[in-house]
């Protein structure tokens, strides 16, 4: 047994290079918390914990992530094998009820360091990849319909993206239909357009909506109606002319195979932070698998350390129909890893490197820490992302 010498948590505040506009609020910056988990070999494990909009999306915030991994994930993590992540993250369930995306970036600390001391990718601990690259789409988010047309047709130019989610639900309905209708005619063929209402819409306006959407071009839609309305997605789901997708309804395997059972959704969109780890995103992939409904690879805007943990997820699903959106680091203006990730003809490299296959950049960790005791009087030289 090799015993961790500390687990260490923090808040870094990174600033988004334009707002990004959902139903329930608008992000000017993404707050991460960050996992390391120290060994006594000299091994260290890195997760990351980010939400959208601090509390505005879900229950958990990266400050009460810290603070619970701080208080109670800690001190069990301390009295067992750390060094078997399955039986660690065992013991920590038996403690600590929910806390999902706390769970998450504690157990991708822990495949982070087996993947290192074992000298293999993360994905191989996960049964091992079927592809190298993972599709990434594009949100535009900023409400603009000139902006966002003149966005996405950059983003196809340079091969970035090659499919776009639009944001919707703050407006009329039929302003948001006209919008999506406006940025689909303009892209044509070139690109797939999809919609996240982030369920802002009630049942009818979403029936109305998803056939107008339809007409419009609109190949999915994402969320029309609250989570919790399980019955109301399943008779959207039976009548609608294109996908529905689940999605802040999906918080793990027990939501999977029930929104399997009443076929509420044709999509499901796959979260390892809301699923409450790697390991329960693989579960959550099969019983999508056995019930014929395909598979989407989700973000909460994570930064690089979640972003590519998904990635390694993502790159073992043996179906992914719908691609993923794990263009979260794309959306910051600061990079925290010594290499950006690799994004290029629409799509993502999956590192083979040990664990993770990334380095956290330290000088810029320290620059945009909360807790920094003073910053340096000087901006960082910037980093070219692909």
């Amino acid at each position: 047994m090799i015993g961790i010498d500390r687990i260490e948590t923090f808040l870094v505040d990174l600033p988004t290079i334009r707002p990004h506009v959902l139903a329930m609020t608008t992000l000017h910056r993404q707050t991460l918390c960050l996992v390391r988990i120290h060994y006594a070999d000299g091994i260290t494990g890195v997760g990351e914990a980010t939400t959208i909009g601090g509390l505005a999306y879900g229950d958990e915030s990266p400050e009460g992530v810290k603070l619970a991994i701080d208080t109670y994930f800690a001190p069990i993590l301390l009295a067992v094998d750390a060094t078997r992540p399955a039986a660690a993250m065992a013991a920590v369930a038996r403690h600590v009820v929910g806390n999902h995306f706390a769970k998450c970036a504690v157990e991708t600390a822990l495949i982070d360091a087996m993947g290192k001391r074992a000298g293999l990718p993360v994905s191989e601990l996960l049964g091992g990849r079927v592809r190298e690259t993972v599709p990434v789409l594009w949100t535009l988010a900023s409400g603009d319909t000139s902006r966002d047309i003149a966005e996405a047709e950059a983003m196809l130019a340079e091969r970035r993206h090659d499919t776009f989610k639009l944001k919707i639900g703050k407006r009329a309905l039929a302003d948001d239909v006209a919008h999506v209708a406006a940025i689909k005619r303009a892209l044509g063929d070139a690109a797939s357009v999809r919609v996240d209402v982030n369920m802002a819409w009630d049942e009818p306006t979403a029936r109305r909506g998803i056939a107008m959407l339809a007409d419009a071009g609109c190949d999915l839609v994402e969320q029309p109606i609250n989570r919790h309305d399980r019955a109301g997605m399943a008779r959207l789901a039976a009548r609608a002319a294109i996908p529905i997708m689940a999605d802040e309804s999906l918080h793990g395997p027990e939501d999977a195979y029930d929104f399997a059972v009443r076929a509420a959704a044709d999509v499901f969109a796959v979260k390892i932070e809301q699923s409450g780890g790697l390991f329960a995103a693989k579960r959550v992939q099969a019983i999508a698998d056995a019930a014929g409904v395909a598979l989407y690879g989700g973000t909460m805007l994570e930064a690089g350390v979640g972003t590519i943990a998904s990635a390694h997820v993502f790159s073992t699903f043996p179906k992914l129909a719908f691609g993923t959106e794990l263009f979260g680091p794309l959306l910051l203006t600061e990079e925290i890893l010594e290499e950006p990730l690799d994004y290029g003809d629409f799509a993502l490299r999956v590192p083979t490197g040990p664990g993770l296959g990334i380095a956290l950049d330290e000088d810029r960790l320290a620059f945009f820490r909360r807790d920094a005791a003073s910053r340096p009087a000087i901006s960082l030289p910037s980093k070219e992302k692909a």
